[in-house]
């Protein structure tokens, strides 16, 4: 009894373990031969046990994991990157990292760690990246968490509810980071210097809802960081106090406002501290609100000098709501001198004033990619004197629509070199236009044209016409060096005669189905080709080409990968590099040779074939047979008309005309005999009479003799009477052998003929003159039977 309840006892625990332990082990991470192990999204509660030095990068992300324990990644000695985001960890025992001396990345972001502890991190010496966005602590702990990370380079630290502290001591330890990420969106306490143990930062994006504690941390970063970004701040209470600033000379070379609020009243109070420090070449703002009307109240403009070394400008997706009522910003217009470069993109902008146009002196550099620039609006914006040094001008994706327009509203532009003016709605080119003379580069791309003409300037040396609707391109740009004439429809390479110092062709994507050597060679100066994803057509030939030209992968950029067969069907898809056609297509000039050869040969050998078993007798008895079907198969009584027909050797004409003519057509009553000699019809085919003379005879006789059988019209007699007599079963044949002649002798094809000597009686012409008065007698009778 205790043996059956032991193994009933077993059986129920092997069965939850499996029920417990089958979906885990279903979920375990997927390992590549590299050591990358993909674990995401499996539901997983804890670390997969068993993980081994093989591991080199784990990722865990977005499963159930709430707690990690000291032996779970003890065997992954050589692990360097390990992401653990998403999951729903609350606690990490102190030692659970400690056999992780190469790992390079660790993710900890969006998880419940309410404390950090130093033990932690203590091991990691060769770490590199730390993220600890989105977590429940408050602060960065009782004691500096990351002072041995010496090789730290990337650091996210903060929440955007919870963390609410940064303290001197946090930092500690670290020398240098290249980006420092702080989510400090309820940040309620700083103390000062806490930033300013970091000696050096490159890049810190620093989030915040409020601007209270900017400008101490500014202060702090002034001497250290070269990048300050700002995220998701508003900005409306931001009011700057001089007295804060005590150091002018900073290294911050680039401010980036990132979905930020500012009013007309903040932007004056930026201005003030952009122009209390030195140094700044670069303001950026991306995806900013301006809650205003560009009524901006900057006293003192003259002491403003600071801000004038701002070289570049960046302004994308910028809203303003109350946008039709805005002001001409003529109030900072003064601080544009110095300005080098301008984007301003996805903004709305419709205009740029001819008077701020005027003060950009030192613009070099302009983007109004994605606004709402007409060629009036912009002939306002280029007016005289805009942009005297202006050298590249984008207005990408903007609502042009006459080329011609367009390129002489630019000619006030004189230093122009480079414009773009691609993804407007241009459709048609006219065919001149006048442009700026110092114009390089022009970019056309996605424009709906269909042609080009020589609207385009003839000094060119790059030109973008990819993505349009062109299905020929041939003009002459002697000094062009680049041409991207991708995604069109063109179903050739451009004559090389027109375009003598090209170096660069981008034409992938189009319905070319071949190139040669020879056009390849006739662009001497080519030295990139791009000419992928076309509809190639693998030809022997082209495939012949591509295996001979070693060198094709030098010139070829996008080779082999891009180029796909896309004919014969059987290779439809295949590398051009792969492709193999059969023999017999690729050598068709030898195998019609050979083909011909054995036809020639079948024809030779049926003619000897013919020839030895008479065959071309039997095409002339078929042909008869036909010309024969198509009469009827007995004349009608009325158009018998003669009593015999006679068929003799030219040889026997003798005994026929002389002898058996006078004997028979001298009798009373005479006999009509028909002589091909002296009846036949002068100019009917030879067949005809024969048929004819057959046909309209009541019998017909064959004088054979050794002459007979040798005499090609005899036989030819012979062949149709016997075909057309004894195929119908009569009896009209009568035979004189007018000499002995061996059977034998008889053309084996006559197998009828032959048959009826050795079956029916025929008449022999007798030498003895008494008996031939018999002889005479009896043919009269067979004739009259």
């Amino acid at each position: 009894m205790s043996r059956v309840l032991w193994t009933v006892w077993v059986l129920g625990a092997v069965t939850k373990l499996s029920k417990e332990e089958g979906p885990d082990q279903a979920s375990s991470p997927s390992c590549d031969p590299m050591g990358v192990c993909d674990g995401r999204f499996r539901s997983l509660k804890s670390i997969p046990s068993g993980l081994t030095a093989a591991v080199r990068s784990l990722d865990l992300s977005n499963n159930e994991i709430t707690y990690i324990r000291n032996r779970d990644l003890q065997g992954c000695v050589n692990l360097k990157a390990l992401k653990l985001a998403s999951n729903g960890i609350n606690a990490i025992e102190k030692d659970s990292f400690i056999s992780l001396r190469s790992l390079e990345h660790l993710d900890l972001s969006y998880n419940l760690l309410s404390n950090l502890s130093s033990s932690w991190f203590r091991p990691l010496s060769s770490l590199k990246f730390l993220n600890l966005l989105g977590n429940r602590y408050k602060s960065l702990g009782e004691t500096p968490l990351f002072s041995q990370l010496t090789n730290l380079q990337i650091l996210k630290v903060g929440s955007i509810d919870s963390f609410t502290e940064l303290q001197e001591k946090d930092f500690a330890g670290l020398t240098f980071l290249e980006e420092l990420e702080i989510d400090a969106s309820n940040l309620q306490r700083y103390e000062p210097e806490s930033l300013k143990s970091i000696q050096n930062i490159s890049h810190l994006a620093l989030r915040m809802k409020q601007p209270v504690f900017l400008l101490e941390i500014f202060v702090d970063l002034s001497r250290s960081l070269k990048h300050l970004e700002l995220r998701d701040t508003h900005l409306n209470t931001f009011h700057f106090s001089k007295a804060s600033i005590r150091e002018t000379n900073t290294l911050i070379k680039k401010w980036t406002f990132r979905n930020v609020k500012v009013t007309d009243g903040s932007f004056s109070e930026l201005v003030k501290l952009l122009n209390c420090v030195s140094g700044v070449l670069e303001v950026e703002f991306e995806g900013c609100t301006l809650d205003g009307l560009g009524d901006f109240d900057i006293s003192d403009m003259d002491k403003i000098k600071n801000i004038g070394g701002i070289e570049t400008l960046i302004v994308r997706r910028l809203a303003i709501q109350y946008f039709y009522s805005f002001y001409d910003m003529s109030s900072i217009y003064s601080l544009t001198a110095n300005v080098k470069r301008v984007t301003v993109e996805s903004s709305k902008v419709f205009l740029v004033p001819c008077l701020l146009s005027r003060h950009l002196k030192s613009l070099e550099y302009l983007d109004l990619s994605d606004n709402l620039m007409v060629e009036e609006s912009l002939g306002n914006s280029a007016c005289e004197q805009a942009w005297p040094l202006l050298q590249t001008l984008i207005l990408r994706q903007n609502r042009l629509k006459s080329l011609e327009k367009t390129g002489e509203t630019l000619l006030t532009l004189k230093n122009l070199t480079k414009l773009d003016i691609s993804k407007n709605n241009y459709v048609s080119m006219p065919e001149t236009c006048q442009w700026p003379d110092k114009l390089k580069y022009l970019n056309l791309s996605n424009t709906r044209i269909y042609s080009v003409t020589r609207c385009i300037p003839s000094m060119l040396e790059i030109l973008d016409i990819s993505n349009n609707n062109l299905d020929s391109f041939s003009l002459i740009l002697p000094q062009l060096k680049e041409l991207y004439i991708s995604r069109n429809k063109l179903k050739t390479l451009p004559d090389a005669s027109f375009l003598p110092m090209l170096h660069v062709l981008r034409i992938s994507r189009n319905t070319i189905s071949t190139f040669t050597k020879e056009q390849l060679d006739s662009f001497s100066t080519l030295e990139a080709l791009e000419a992928g994803s076309n509809n190639f057509l693998c030809s022997c030939e082209f495939l012949s080409f591509t295996w001979e030209q070693q060198s094709l992968a030098r010139i070829l950029t996008d080779w082999p990968d891009n180029y796909l067969c896309d004919s014969p069907f059987s290779v439809r898809g295949q590398r051009v590099k792969d492709t193999q056609l059969p023999a017999s297509e690729c050598h068709q000039v030898a195998l019609v040779s050979a083909v011909c050869s054995v036809l020639f040969l079948l024809i030779l050998l049926t003619g000897v074939l013919c020839h030895h078993f008479h065959g071309l007798w039997y095409l002339k008895m078929m042909w008869a047979w036909l010309q024969a079907k198509r009469k009827p198969r007995k004349a009608p009584p009325r158009d018998v008309c003669y009593d015999a027909f006679v068929s003799y050797s030219e040889h026997d004409s003798y005994w026929v005309e002389n002898m058996m003519v006078q004997e028979l057509e001298h009798f009373d009553p005479p006999f009509r005999l028909c002589l091909h000699k002296r009846d036949f019809i002068p100019g009917k085919w030879i067949i005809d009479n024969i048929i004819d003379s057959i046909e309209k005879s009541h019998k017909t006789i064959f004088v054979l003799s050794e002459n007979f059988v040798k005499s090609e019209w005899c036989k030819y007699e012979l062949d149709f009477s016997h075909f057309r007599l004894f195929d119908e079963n009569n009896d009209a044949a009568i035979l004189i052998l007018l000499e002995p002649i061996e059977k034998k002798a008889i053309p084996q094809r006559f197998c009828k003929l032959r048959k009826i000597m050795n079956t029916k009686t025929y008449l022999e012409w007798p030498t003895d003159e008494t008996q031939q008065e018999g002889f005479w007698l009896n043919l009269r009778t067979a004739i009259k039977s």
